[in-house]
């Protein structure tokens, strides 16, 4: 079973329908959905985002990387190539409950909480912990700017489960994932984007810890050198394809690309066991999915 494990359910951009006939299209068999964080925006030029993941994956030049990417107004809202965006601060979990529920031999949903927005995090997670296809809770830290601690409350609740916080850790203390674990030991704890920012440090940090998890999701943040030297370091057995689709590099059609990394996963890593670990097989055993045929 192929499962994507990050994508966020933008409708502005691709539909419902799309997504599933680009999931059929690319092999994938479930997708994990996450509400949208940001209306859509025009996606960078490969060369700019190439550069981007040279400054960020050398520890000397991230400096700079953030100075480029930690870029937020007044008002909150992050500026790709100067441009503000409005940030949701509360992404909606209703809708993607709903399509899980109209889709359930497609979809997983993914709960999304914010413990600085105008929803209680643990009101939300109480809400849909029960739903079919529940799969786990989604933060952003980066962007929502709260200290992954913050998430304690929910964190020491979806333990129990035995379902995973996926987390998008940002710069400082946006990226203290450590001091959430302290208090949260036995949380499965995934970071997404192959460790962004800290890429080789948080790699070094983390190998030996069993409980932590890396996704391999986004053209921008995650380069083909970051995935193979993560799969180097951590190990496929914890390791996850993910998209974070709909937002990617685009093909010769000019629209997003939504088989890109997944082919790339395939060109990469022609072992089998380790193709099938890195493109399904890792995430479902740490989720509880039963490993069959979509």
């Amino acid at each position: 079973m192929v499962i994507d494990c990050h994508y966020h359910l933008e409708e502005r951009v691709f539909s419902v329908d799309r997504l599933i006939s680009e999931m059929q299209k690319s092999g994938i068999d479930k997708v994990a959905l996450m509400g949208s964080m940001i209306e859509p925006f025009k996606e960078p030029p490969v060369f700019l985002i190439n550069l981007l993941q040279f400054i960020l994956e050398h520890s000397l030049s991230r400096g700079l990387g953030r100075a480029l990417i930690s870029n937020f107004t007044d008002r909150g809202e992050v500026k790709i190539l100067g441009k503000p965006y409005a940030i949701e601060s509360d992404p909606d979990n209703e809708k993607v409950f709903n399509t899980v529920r109209k889709h359930p031999d497609k979809f997983l949903g993914w709960i999304f909480v914010n413990p600085r927005g105008k929803k209680d995090q643990v009101t939300e997670f109480e809400k849909y912990k029960d739903m079919s296809g529940f799969i786990g809770v989604k933060a952003h830290p980066f962007w929502h700017h709260f200290k992954p601690v913050e998430l304690a409350p929910v964190a020491e609740r979806l333990a129990k489960t035995g379902k995973p916080l996926l987390i998008h850790v940002g710069f400082g203390e946006e990226g203290n994932f450590e001091a959430l674990l302290k208090k949260v030991p036995n949380l499965k704890l995934i970071l997404a984007h192959a460790g962004f920012p800290n890429y080789a440090d948080t790699w070094e940090k983390v190998k030996n810890l069993k409980n932590v998890y890396l996704d391999l999701s986004q053209t921008s943040y995650t380069s083909e050198k970051a995935t193979r030297k993560a799969v180097d370091i951590i190990g496929a057995d914890r390791l996850f394809f993910g998209t974070d689709g709909p937002y990617g590099f685009h093909g010769s059609d000019h629209q997003y690309d939504y088989g890109f990394i997944k082919r790339r996963i395939e060109k990469m890593f022609p072992d089998k066991k380790v193709k099938e670990k890195l493109l399904g097989g890792s995430f479902a055993s740490v989720v509880g999915l039963r490993q069959v045929s979509g």
